[in-house]
């Protein structure tokens, strides 16, 4: 897997020359998430299904501080990799913390908020690129 904060670098290239494909940054995401202990981790492609983004990235935590160390371990990882989050939304507190990454869009649940919203189900015909149990 691409570690990009390492080494500021994607397929040999440096991210000065070339920005990040979308898919290595959703996987950057995931491992980050996957280290702390995030629970079903989830990719989905939507590319050719929705114009607003091209993958989501669905993990469940088990509590409002879960959700928040996974929050801020992830913004901090994509700020070291000179990649910015462009809109927030939602509270640890609430269940529920959705980062805009414009072509990556990372939802953190509680087990309860992710089932009442039920992404993986709306966005059914979407084909999941990982999961990670």
């Amino acid at each position: 897997m691409n570690t990009i904060a390492k080494d500021q670098t994607i397929r040999g290239k440096s991210l000065e020359e070339q920005p990040p494909e979308p898919s290595d940054v959703a996987q950057l995401i995931i491992e980050v998430a996957s280290e702390k202990l995030a629970s079903d981790i989830v990719m989905l492609d939507l590319r050719g299904l929705a114009s607003f983004t091209d993958y989501f990235v669905v993990m469940s935590a088990d509590s409002s501080r879960l959700i928040q160390a996974l929050e801020e371990d992830i913004v901090s990882t994509l700020k070291e990799s000179k990649l910015s989050i462009h809109r927030r939304e939602g509270t640890a507190a609430s269940g529920w913390v959705l980062m805009d990454c414009s072509d990556v869009i990372v939802h953190i649940f509680s087990p309860e908020e992710r089932e009442f919203f039920g992404l993986e189900k709306l966005w059914a015909r979407a084909p999941q690129v990982v999961r990670i149990l």
